[in-house]
């Protein structure tokens, strides 16, 4: 922290900080990292904007439409910012994550509204930022950072929880350049954190009282951190390693981790899904299409074949395994025939959840320049058949549910008095009636009807340690 940090307010006089966070659970890390970083200079939460004197918006640059909602949350803002500057009252307007990564300039220049733009890489250099906005001087616009430092800096013991589950990111950055995508862009290179530096911030979480934690990273299987204490020797870690490491640690009971790439499966991280109970079984990787014709537009470094062949070595290391994953109509070129075979891969692969989405022209990337754009209408049509049959296989596989028992990770009360609700290892909501002793426990639940988005089920009486 440099001279220019402001000193914490005192708690009769705290600022209050609204932060609105758009895209992926990894933007919802961030968020929580930007609260953290942000407290010592005496920011609290706010409900809204009207009541805050810092408003930061988290960005997601992955689809148009999606920074489009900025622009119009900005223009939103305005009238509010110079409402507060007229009452003596000057409200600071931030715009953090990705679409200030790939476009601060543009900002600054379409919605003067905004004081700050920050990049992904410097969430940890915010007090000083803010600290220079306050006075006056200083650099507004700051989107390079190294992601060791941030990682460094926000790697904190005092992380703010609530509920028993947190996300941790382990990775960040791609190296596979997708036509489609702006996160190599957005986000840089891959890196890994240290294994010791997960391992404090996972420990930290379990003497807080988390008992599942989600493994955060934009190809999360690409993991390779610098191995821990006492085992230098070994270079590097791998992702299954890592997990068989966390799930060492006491309290911890559930471990997921999002979001994976079909290149970066190993034998090791699929054996670990055999051999680590603690390991949900619950695995999301996208494919993005069924043709082989359109991965390679895509760039997306594997086929279909080898995709089914990825899910098919899952299942027969865990046979219990669910398999969710993201799909893209409509990308440039795409004919009915391509379509079809999408729709054949998902009639094979049987998912229990999906994200879909028409293709969303960025740009900036080699998709938005390619011909052959696909006409709206068609890509709508296609979007709906494809939803309507994944829509189908997600009922079914809930359905599936009934009569079985599980185990439940309980995490708040639910809708009508009596009620308490979880997840179980699938990351389905399950509702049943139980003592609210039991929020933040694990228990066995049988589960004895099934809609397209939850579980009804029954306390068997059972509780369980670990899933």
């Amino acid at each position: 922290m440099t001279d220019t940090t402001v000193t914490p307010a005192p708690q009769r006089g705290r600022k209050k900080l609204f932060i609105k966070t758009y895209g992926c659970q990894m933007n919802v890390y961030d968020s929580e990292r930007m609260r953290d970083v942000l407290t010592p200079l005496g920011y609290e939460p706010s409900d809204s904007p009207e009541g805050a004197d810092l408003v930061i918006l988290n960005t997601c640059h992955i689809r148009e439409k999606a920074a489009e909602k900025v622009y119009s949350e900005l223009g939103r803002l305005k009238p509010l910012k110079e409402e507060k500057a007229a009452s003596g009252a000057p409200m600071t307007v931030a715009v953090a994550g990705c679409v200030a990564q790939a476009g601060g300039p543009e900002i600054q220049r379409r919605a003067p509204v905004v004081d700050l733009v920050v990049g992904p890489q410097t969430y940890h250099k915010l007090p000083e930022l803010i600290a220079s906005v306050h006075r006056g001087r200083g650099e507004a616009l700051d989107t390079e950072f190294e992601v060791e430092e941030k990682f460094d800096a926000l790697a904190t013991p005092d992380r703010q929880i609530e509920g028993y589950t947190a996300f941790v990111t382990v990775q960040e950055g791609c190296d596979k350049f997708c036509t489609f995508c702006v996160v190599p862009y957005t986000r840089g290179a891959e890196w890994s954190r240290p294994v010791d530096q997960i391992v404090a911030e996972v420990r930290a979480l379990a003497a807080k009282g988390v008992r599942e934690v989600t493994l955060l990273g934009q190809n999360v299987n690409a993991f390779h951190g610098q191995a821990p204490s006492g085992h230098e020797a070994d270079g590097t870690w791998g992702l299954g390693r890592l997990v068989r490491h966390l799930a060492l640690i006491g309290g911890i009971e559930r471990i997921r981790f999002t979001t994976s790439h079909p290149k970066d499966m190993d034998e090791e991280l699929i054996e670990t899904f055999a051999d680590e109970a603690k390991l949900m079984p619950y695995f999301h990787l996208p494919v993005q299409s069924g043709s082989d014709r359109i991965l390679r537009a895509m760039n997306r470094k594997h086929s279909a074949e080898e995709y089914l062949a990825i899910i098919e070595r899952l299942r027969q290391a865990r046979p219990d395994i669910a398999i969710s994953g993201d799909f893209i109509v409509g990308f440039p070129g795409e004919t009915e025939g391509d379509f079809e075979a999408t729709m054949d891969l998902v009639r094979q692969v049987g998912y229990a959840a999906c994200f879909s989405f028409k293709y969303s022209r960025r740009p900036g990337t080699p998709a938005a320049s390619l011909g052959a754009q696909v006409d709206e209408a068609v890509a709508s049509e296609r979007l709906a058949r494809l939803q309507a049959l994944l829509g189908e296989q997600q009922e079914a596989f809930n359905r599936s549910m009934v009569g079985k028992a599980l185990p439940v990770l309980f995490e708040r009360t639910g809708r009508h008095d009596g009620q308490i609700s979880g997840r179980s290892p699938y990351l389905q909501a399950v509702h049943c009636d139980g003592p609210e002793s039991l929020i933040g426990q694990i228990a066995e639940v049988e589960i004895v009807s099934a809609s397209r988005n939850a579980l009804a089920g029954r306390l068997t009486g059972g509780k369980r340690s670990a899933a």
